[in-house]
């Protein structure tokens, strides 16, 4: 055998065994990416659960303990404001409580997709339970803005009378539970659109 043939034989050998390679190579490069952008996904859903939390235990707390009670002339003659006297706000309370339930029990699930990015299981349960618990604390936060706005403003038509002039704590705290339960509603839409960036296969 010749010189020129061996060193023929030699290129060819490692010309072949470089594209059996290559894409096994870029096959796994593509996987890490993959594991890595929906690790990130899921710390930051990570970070917004923790803070829809937070936002809907703020409004249960607020809304379930607000109470006024206007003194009169005798301690016999005496109004008196509080949440349950509204179906709407025992609703409020009950609804948030319950999201605060579940915020607070999805976050291991959360910390399961940080720690095993590529798993579906765990993204598709979130994002059902996710979607459950929005409609839930979107109906409890706009039926209760419905009965803030008009404890503010009242209703001339029906001869609703306006109370925040009297009950002006009770007013205030109202509308703050309204404000953090819609804070609470924003992060779990961003939640909902996350997960359903991390089910994408690309």
């Amino acid at each position: 055998m010749s010189k020129n043939e061996a060193t023929t034989i030699e290129i060819g050998e490692t010309s072949k065994e470089s594209k059996g390679k290559a894409p096994l190579l870029g096959a796994a490069h593509v996987e890490h990416a993959r594991a890595g952008y929906k690790r990130g996904v899921s710390i930051f859903d990570l970070v917004l659960r923790i803070s829809a939390a937070t936002a809907a235990l703020a409004a249960t707390v607020t809304m379930g303990t607000t109470e006024q009670t206007l003194p009169f002339f005798t301690q016999f003659f005496q109004f008196q404001a509080s949440y349950d006297d509204l179906p709407s706000f025992t609703f409020f309370v009950i609804a948030m409580s319950i999201a605060t339930g579940y915020l607070v029990l999805s976050v291991p699930f959360s910390i399961v997709c940080i720690a095993r990015p590529l798993l579906t299981a765990p993204r598709l349960l979130l994002i059902l339970c996710d979607t459950l618990t929005l409609t839930l604390t979107t109906s409890a936060a706009a039926s209760s803005a419905a009965i803030v706005y008009l404890a503010h403003n009242g209703n001339s038509d029906a001869n609703w009378l306006a109370i925040c002039q009297q009950f002006g704590d009770f007013c205030r705290r109202t509308s703050g539970a309204v404000v953090a339960s819609f804070v609470a509603v924003a992060l779990l839409i961003f939640m909902v659109v996350l997960s359903a960036l991390g089910l994408r296969k690309h």
